[in-house]
């Protein structure tokens, strides 16, 4: 077993070993990837170790509890920390770049929308912090989008049972109809944004 397979074996125990709060603290800090994470409550699930609800509320907690870390930073540590710091936590410049341009084109809205785009998912909680966004639209917006992803992914955990290890592959088929679904909400998102901006200046 390679080091990388026997830490994430570690604190995947870890997390077992506090339950509910392990699940929402392994969200929270996501030092395992997320669908990791939900896949192994799944499991527990499966296990009859917890319960399917308990799972999905302090999944979404958790999830959302990431995002609110990353809305903070971005509201009182700005732009400086995140080039300084961002490649520990795999947020790159140009993700940066990209999701500041779209919150400021596009509004609050795209706080919502743009949790179903990879990578962005996380990233525009950054921007939304800077620009001082209402924190409860925020937490609103963040926690409707946390919920059909946590949802996913214990249940698929738990129909997997002891192959739950193979979640990529289970949640192959609903991932890519997700994305798709994901840009076209935010295709006629950023369209009613246009539409809208153009009807005020004519």
């Amino acid at each position: 077993m390679s080091l990388f397979h026997e830490i994430v074996d570690k604190l995947l125990h870890w997390i077992e070993g506090l339950g509910y709060f392990g699940i929402m603290i392994g969200l929270m800090v996501e030092v395992i990837p997320s669908e990791i994470v939900l896949g192994y409550a799944g499991y527990l699930v499966y296990e009859g170790k917890i319960t399917y609800l308990g799972a999905f509320l302090f999944g979404t907690i958790g999830a959302v509890a990431q995002q609110w870390i990353l809305y903070a930073i971005g509201r009182f540590a700005g732009r400086p920390f995140f080039e300084k710091y961002g490649k520990f936590i795999k947020i790159k410049p140009k993700h940066l770049d990209i999701a500041e341009q779209w919150f400021l084109r596009y509004g609050a809205g795209i706080v919502f929308t743009a949790r179903f785009v990879p990578v962005m998912r996380q990233v525009i909680s950054i921007p939304a912090g800077m620009a001082k966004m209402s924190f409860s639209l925020f937490t609103l917006l963040t926690t409707l989008a946390s919920i059909p992803w946590v949802l996913l992914f214990v249940y698929l955990g738990k129909t997997a049972g002891e192959n739950w290890e193979n979640i990529d592959e289970k949640a192959a088929p609903y991932i890519q109809p997700a994305i798709l679904i994901a840009i076209a909400l935010l295709i006629v998102y950023v369209l009613y944004k246009v539409i809208k901006r153009k009807g005020k200046t004519i």
